[in-house]
Order: structure tokens, then C-alpha cells, then sequence
């Protein structure tokens, strides 16, 4: 007999499309657990979640289930790195060793926020070993990354900072921040407590196992199928950039899910919480920020278009081409999201997506436990986003 699988939540009339897409995935796509919120000009009209929160589906998956959202994190970091420029805490075109003097080692002095955040420092990789304890003790950390070495000339080409950009925001933000926050506790401060959300980088003590859905990750060969060629003939090399990236050195990231690494801050893809949260933040972004006192300066850097490195659009570590802004994803010739280039999020892998259009007023997010294989355009993911921009066309008719 074929088992029922619990799926709740509610649409709003016009996007009735969004659920039964959201239940097709459960019923033809392999979902195990997954959750899909949508804003629209501030107002909630998707907010769905269902399925198990364990791979025996024993546990249903609760409105309150958290997730880990993996490099997702990145759009939520970036998000906490906005309302420092807001604050006049940076400027974006400034060099970092202005506010962090001991970055210039090493032929870092004249990096700028701008490209750092576009992942075009040269500092993907972090050289020396760090360990947990480390990454719990922020000076440490910081005199780690002052050290490190660009691994080609920043501004010339851009490569996935897939784990070091958010130790860098975040020591950017302790040197800025007058109260010399990480930028965990600066996003759990200035945006997660003014907006009541449930998303965290850093998970406290006091959060309960119970309530965070376990991942599943695909078998290795699926996982190499699903990586440009180039990427995936990188991840077979242990020398390469795709896996020297990966540090603390770890063979699968479910291990981002174990206690241990829960509870230290990993803002580029250790961020756990709820869909509704992320598209809640998203959605104070797309409608002005005025619940946050976002400057109109800072919402017009943030729409504005990716420009690319000097040497083109083709990331040197994921080896296709992509567009990064401000520590954003935004939309690109060979992919789009949102109704215009002014969209900014940030995608996670196995399939976790949240961003905003703020052309559309739209704060977007889903989250799942079950990943998928694509770097981009999971197709689980990919429906329930195109189903809604169908269902907004519609509306505006």
C-alpha cells in the first residue's frame, strides 16, 4: 500500500498551480522533506511544506523544521553584509585593509570589498589546515585569512569562495561593527530578531535536535554527473582547486549537519532555518527594507547588474560561467531567476534557492532535505519558481 505523504500549508487564489507542483514532487520527483515560501509585495501567498524530516519517513517534516541550506547561506550573509553598508559601516569600492589592516600581507592591500564579495580576491582557498576549534575563535581565524595568498591577481577572474567568503564578511563586519560582532551574531541581532525569523549561522544550544530535518546526499558518481565537465574532472584530482576549497578537509557535507559543525559560524554554507525565514528576509529586501532602514544607495547597489572580472564570465573553480554581485548570485545569459536582472540570491547545493526581485516585490525560498545534483536549476526547485512567475504573469494580465 503506498504510503500518504503529509503535505500542508496554503496559496493564495491565483497560485493554486505552486501546489500542485509542490505535491507532484513528492508523488514523481523523488521529494523526501521540503518546504516553499513565497512574498509578494509583503504579503505571504505561498507557504508550503511537507513530507519527512528523516530518510525513514518516520518524522514528519512540521512547520517549524529547520534545514541546513548549505551554500544558500551565502544570499543570508550578503543580506547581513547590506545592512553594514546600510549603517555606513563600509563603503563597497574601499579596500578591505582599510577597516582590516593585516589583510594587505601577502598582495591583498588593494582588494576591494566589491571584488572580494564577487568572489574575485583570489583567496578560495584557505591554505592552512583550520579545525574546529579554530573556526570557534574568531582572532585565530582572522590572523589565518590575513595570511593567506591570492591565488591569481584579483579583478582579473572570479572563482567560487565556496567556504572562505564568509569567514572574510564576517571578520569584514567585526573590524566595522561598532560592537565587534561575528557576522553570526550580527545577522542574528540586525535582522533575525527585528524580522522574527528562524535562521541561524551558529546554532545555539538550546535549539533541539529533533527539529532539524536530516540531509541525504546523492552517491559520488551521481554527484560527479551532475558537475560541469570541467568541474567534475577537478573533483577527481585531490590537488585541485574544487577540493582544496573544502576546508576543514571533510569527504561528505552531510558532516555540516553533525552538532560540532552546527554550532560554529560557517556563513558561506553552514546557515540552518526555514523557508519562510529566508523569503521573509528576501521579501524586506525586494519591498524598500524599511523594516531595516536599508539606504536607497545600498538597495540600488544590489540591483544592479553583474559586471564581470576582466578575463569574462567563466568561473576558474566551477568551470562554467556565472555572475556574483555583493556576494549575491544574480541572474546571467545562461541562467535567470526572478523577472529581471535586478534579482540577487543565492542557491545551495543539492537544490536549496532563496532571492529577491525587487522589480516584482518577490522574496522567494525553498529548502529541502533531499539534494538534488545540479550546481544549478534543480529541478524540484526550478518548477515551483517558474510555476509562480507563470501564475504572476497571469495576474498581471
Amino acid at each position: 500500500m503506498r504510503q500518504h505523504t503529509p503535505l500542508h500549508g496554503f496559496v493564495a487564489p491565483g497560485f493554486e498551480p505552486v501546489q500542485v507542483e509542490f505535491a507532484r514532487n513528492f508523488a514523481e520527483r523523488g521529494e523526501l522533506g521540503a518546504a516553499c515560501t513565497i512574498y509578494l509585495k509583503g504579503e505571504k501567498v505561498v507557504d508550503l511544506w511537507g513530507g519527512y524530516r528523516d530518510i525513514q519517513k518516520q518524522k514528519p517534516w512540521e512547520e517549524n523544521t529547520l534545514v541546513l541550506v548549505f551554500s544558500s547561506s551565502k544570499g543570508l550573509s550578503a543580506l547581513a553584509c547590506a545592512v553594514a553598508h546600510s549603517r555606513g559601516y563600509f563603503s563597497y569600492d574601499a579596500p578591505v585593509a582599510q577597516y582590516w589592516p593585516e589583510f594587505a600581507q601577502n598582495g591583498k592591500e588593494h582588494i576591494t570589498i566589491r571584488q572580494l564579495l564577487a568572489h574575485e580576491a583570489g583567496l578560495a582557498v584557505i591554505e592552512e589546515p583550520l579545525t574546529l576549534d579554530i573556526l570557534a575563535h574568531p582572532d585565530e581565524l582572522a590572523k589565518i585569512l590575513a595570511r593567506q595568498r591570492p591565488l591569481w591577481e584579483p579583478g582579473t577572474r572570479h572563482g567560487y569562495h565556496a567556504f572562505s567568503l564568509g569567514w572574510y564578511e564576517s571578520e569584514l563586519i567585526r573590524r566595522t561593527d561598532p560592537h565587534k560582532r561575528t557576522l553570526g551574531r550580527f545577522f542574528h541581532d540586525e535582522l533575525a530578531v527585528p524580522l522574527g525569523l528562524e535562521f541561524y549561522i551558529g546554532l545555539p544550544p538550546d535549539i533541539p535536535d529533533e527539529r532539524i530535518a536530516t540531509v541525504t546526499e546523492p552517491g559520488i558518481i551521481s554527484k560527479l554527473l551532475g558537475m560541469p565537465k570541467g568541474m567534475m574532472l577537478s573533483a577527481l584530482n585531490p590537488h585541485s582547486l574544487v577540493v582544496r576549497t573544502a576546508n576543514p578537509r571533510i569527504r561528505s557535507n552531510l558532516i555540516l549537519n553533525t552538532p560540532p559543525f552546527r554550532a560554529v559560524e560557517i556563513p558561506s554554507a553552514g546557515g540552518i532555518g526555514q523557508a519562510s525565514s529566508i523569503a521573509h528576509a528576501y521579501s524586506v529586501f525586494a519591498t524598500e527594507g524599511k523594516e531595516l532602514g536599508l539606504t536607497e544607495r545600498t538597495l540600488a547597489e544590489l540591483r544592479a547588474p553583474a559586471t564581470p572580472p576582466r578575463e569574462g564570465w567563466r568561473d576558474v573553480i566551477l568551470a562554467r560561467d556565472m555572475a556574483y554581485a555583493l556576494g549575491f548570485l544574480k541572474p546571467f545569459s545562461g541562467y535567470h531567476f526572478g523577472s529581471s536582472p535586478a534579482a540577487y540570491g543565492g542557491p545551495g547545493s543539492g537544490g536549496s534557492f532563496g532571492f529577491a526581485d525587487p522589480d516584482a516585490q518577490v522574496g522567494y525560498a525553498y529548502v529541502m532535505n533531499h539534494q538534488g545534483i545540479r550546481v544549478l536549476d534543480e529541478p524540484r526547485e526550478k518548477i515551483l519558481r517558474d510555476t509562480f512567475y507563470k501564475c504572476l504573469a497571469g495576474r498581471t494580465l
